[in-house]
């Protein structure tokens, strides 16, 4: 999804885009339309972390497409862990909430989009989501069904404070990404007034 959201970045006219991806390849085919994008890799929640700081205060827009991961072993251990020792419990602890530790800096002039996977019926989706856009500071969230996760399709739909502006659909991740980008570019022309008014 974050891959995509840079693509329609760019070729909508954005300047200066900056991917932070994972590791491993990109997907088939996108590669030649993330040629215009800057992008860096990170490895670990605090990496991805480190890069972030890095970037806010400077950027104007932050799409944060997916989470790193919630949790994380709260023991590392060196080496191989050995069979004949008998079985081994795996206590994981959770990982800090990044979008949410940068946002306080957040200026007045930025729009910042978190994502979030939620399950449940449309109006406990749409409480949740809006309860976790106000506790991360963003300024819309784009809520898919957990369907989406390794899936070229999103059912997703973009919220507000008053509710939903792209309404449920399932679309291609591809041509989501172009509707958050198109949503981003009115928030811009419009400013923050326009978060909370109606459509």
């Amino acid at each position: 999804m974050g891959c995509e959201v840079a693509a329609a970045a760019a070729a909508s006219g954005a300047h200066d885009v900056t991917l932070l991806i994972g590791g491993g390849s990109l997907p088939a085919g996108i590669a030649q339309r993330l040629e215009s994008v800057r992008m860096a890799t990170f490895g670990s929640v605090g990496d991805l972390k480190e890069k972030l700081a890095g970037l806010f205060d400077d950027c104007d827009v932050l799409v944060m497409a997916a989470a790193v991961g919630d949790f994380r072993p709260s023991e590392v251990v060196e080496g191989k862990i050995p069979r004949a020792g008998g079985p081994v419990t795996l206590r994981l602890e959770p990982t800090e909430d990044i979008l949410a530790s940068l946002t306080p800096g957040k200026r007045s002039d930025q729009v910042v989009v978190a994502f979030a996977v939620e399950d449940g019926g449309p109006d406990q989706i749409e409480a949740k989501a809006i309860a976790e856009m106000d506790a991360k500071g963003a300024d819309c969230v784009v809520v898919n069904m957990p369907s989406a996760m390794g899936s070229e399709d999103s059912e997703a739909c973009i919220i507000v404070r008053d509710g939903a502006r792209l309404p449920w659909a399932s679309r291609p991740k591809s041509v989501l990404a172009r509707e958050i980008v198109r949503f981003i570019e009115v928030l811009i022309a419009e400013g923050a007034e326009a978060l909370h008014r109606k459509p």
